[in-house]
């Protein structure tokens, strides 16, 4: 794997170099630290594997594909892509994450990352691609999907954006939010280093893989497609560009969601 590591880097360089000096006039932006919080996955040993169900019709298997090789090449996970267990409403397993795209409706998402927590350990998580507006000639072409299937899994390892500037000069990472998607379709060294800091230290226990007690329950696994079951709004906006919701669920148990607004779009089933 580090081999492969290695090649890939190496055949992107080109590509990175353009993106650092690119960004390097937001250097306060693109090298300031970019994870959310101190939330992470608890795990013995680097590089740790996460599993990634693939819940995903045959027109997102390449996209999900692309964005486990991409962030695998991070010195400090490994992903894979295994058979779904999300079925219908993208349900979360305990200790991966479950990838799904379905027709949510227009509710004014683009693509959701949810993130189970207790205390600052990531238990499971989910991703959804809504095709509602994926299948509009807006959003149906592979910058856009590379993007938004790239950062909605970053964020499951602990990641936030590193710019939400929608107009400003993109930052050539898929964590980047940005009215240009085709530069934005991978991680940039940046995230890597990021990813590196969050996982410096080891913890004495982990959820990686395992049935963690108190992860999940049926009332916490329920489908959660719309705004009003999200929680409170703790950074963003309610109306467009990116957001970041919590719902505290007691004992030291919280659900992110992590959300990419379809811009423009409307919001007819926003249940507010």
């Amino acid at each position: 794997m580090q081999a492969s590591r290695t090649t890939t880097l190496l055949s992107r360089t080109p590509l990175l170099l353009a993106a650092g000096i690119a960004s390097a006039a937001f250097a306060g932006v693109a090298f300031a630290s970019h994870s959310w919080g101190s939330y992470h996955w608890a795990r013995t040993a680097n590089p740790f594997t996460l599993k990634l169900g693939g819940n995903v019709t045959a027109a997102w298997d390449s996209y999900l594909s692309t964005t486990s090789a991409d962030w695998s090449l991070s010195s400090v996970l490994d992903t894979i892509i295994v058979a779904g267990q999300g079925r219908k409403n993208c349900r979360a397993t305990a200790g991966r994450v479950e990838v799904c795209n379905a027709k949510y409706g227009n509710n004014g998402w683009l693509g959701i990352a949810q993130i189970w927590a207790i205390g600052s350990h990531i238990t499971q998580g989910t991703v959804k691609l809504n095709d509602t507006y994926f299948n509009t000639a807006t959003y149906n072409t592979p910058a856009w999907r590379n993007l938004v299937t790239c950062q909605e899994v970053g964020h499951t390892f602990g990641l936030n954006h590193q710019d939400e500037d929608f107009s400003n000069l993109p930052l050539g990472t898929c964590m980047d939010y940005s009215n240009n998607p085709n530069p934005n379709q991978h991680p940039n060294t940046h995230d890597y280093e990021q990813l590196e800091l969050i996982y410096a230290h080891l913890d004495t226990t982990t959820t990686v893989g395992a049935s963690v007690s108190g992860a999940s329950s049926t009332e916490e696994g329920e489908d959660r497609n719309e705004p009003k079951q999200w929680g409170k709004l703790i950074r963003g906006s309610a109306e467009k560009g990116v957001a970041l919701y919590e719902l505290n669920l007691g004992n030291g148990k919280t659900i992110f969601t992590h959300v990419i607004w379809a811009d423009g779009e409307p919001r007819g089933n926003r249940g507010e």
